[in-house]
């Protein structure tokens, strides 16, 4: 959880009258990316999950991953990718906000779903759910921005600290959970991994159609790839292992997969833009 505050923090010294500006100056490229990052990814994820026969704590696992905003290394990788950087964080910072309902809305039907097929009670409290993202993302959000609005020298030196730490404090918890979970794993990496794999692939797919049917730039496109690929695992392992609303390290395990993954075939995908000027 500390991980995931800080995370959104750093994403709040980031926000600037840019990234406000670009829903105005360019709103079809901050609606494609928004239907991609809200509708299309937890649609695939779920129906990925029905198609593979996934066991329910893995189903409910990978939608949840789907469900999370999109992840704050996503600016640094679309920067990498030649992209539009003032968009990436646009995109970042309002599926933060607008994921704080619709991921208890998607979660409590894809609950109830699995707890007719499998036979089992999958209970969601929702409104811990709500005030838990509230204070993990909402609070840490606004205290950035605000800290970025009165203290602007002070936010960038924190900024450049964060950004730093961020991916190696992310790549840490992944590490963590996998060897505590690392039974688990191995026992379902072919199942789960799979399915992480083909989620990225897809949404990537899905998400570039979408952009290239809007007639975006190659900048555009390439940041909503990017967005909609990479999601804030540190989110759904919060919700997942959070003793106040799944309690579950086995839940978390597709969002550990899904980081581990998101971030190689990103990387991958970055490096075919590194020659662009």
């Amino acid at each position: 959880m500390p991980i995931l505050i800080a995370l959104m923090f750093l994403l709040g010294t980031e926000l600037n009258k840019e990234a406000f500006a670009n829903v105005a100056r360019n709103p079809k490229a901050v609606i494609l990316g928004m239907t991609g990052q809200v509708i299309l990814l937890p649609a695939i994820a779920f129906a990925l999950a029905w198609l593979l026969k996934m066991p329910p704590v893995y189903f409910m696992g990978l939608v949840l991953v789907a469900c999370c905003p999109g992840g704050s290394s996503s600016n640094v990788f679309s920067m990498l990718a030649k992209g539009d950087v003032a968009l990436s964080v646009t995109l970042t910072a309002l599926s933060s906000i607008i994921t704080l309902l619709t991921l208890p809305a998607i979660m409590e039907l894809t609950s109830l779903f699995v707890s007719q097929n499998a036979g089992i009670t999958i209970e969601l409290p929702i409104g811990k759910l709500l005030v838990q993202n509230i204070v993990l993302l909402f609070v840490p959000l606004l205290a950035g921005w605000l800290l970025k609005h009165f203290k602007e020298a002070l936010a960038a030196k924190v900024s450049k600290v964060l950004n730093r730490l961020a991916f190696p404090a992310l790549m840490t918890l992944a590490l963590l959970f996998f060897l505590q979970y690392t039974e688990e794993i191995t026992a379902n990496f072919s199942i789960t991994g799979l399915a992480c794999v083909l989620l990225i692939l897809a949404s990537m797919l899905c998400s570039s159609l979408l952009s290239r049917l809007g007639r975006l730039t190659g900048a555009a496109r390439r940041t909503i790839v990017i967005e909609v690929g990479m999601q804030n695992a540190a989110q759904a392992i919060a919700i997942a292992t959070s003793p106040f609303i799944f309690n579950s390290g086995e839940m978390a395990i597709p969002a550990i997969m899904y980081a581990l993954f998101m971030n190689v075939i990103l990387l991958l995908y970055v490096l075919k833009f590194k020659k662009i000027k």
